[in-house]
């Protein structure tokens, strides 16, 4: 059986894209739990709360992002 060679070009294309992109979505997301808080003044526990939430969902979403980038830029090769 064959061990398969990593793609070092794919690797870090992928690494890259979601470094950038990762960065951008959790600034969005501690950005939209402080704005909202302070917007309806909720004081500062549920502004870190919402922050908190955020940044969950933005840690699924590059996930997510993984998922699809390696499958269109194989990390393995076949």
């Amino acid at each position: 059986m064959a061990r398969s060679s990593t793609n070092w070009q794919n690797l870090v294309t992928v690494v890259s894209v979601l470094i950038l992109v990762g960065t951008e979505v959790f600034g969005v997301a501690l950005a939209g739990g402080w704005a909202l808080a302070g917007l309806f003044e909720l004081g500062d526990a549920v502004a870190y709360a919402l922050m908190g939430l955020f940044s969950l969902l933005s840690t699924y979403v590059v996930y997510l992002l993984w998922r699809r980038a390696v499958h269109i830029e194989p990390i393995r090769g076949r």
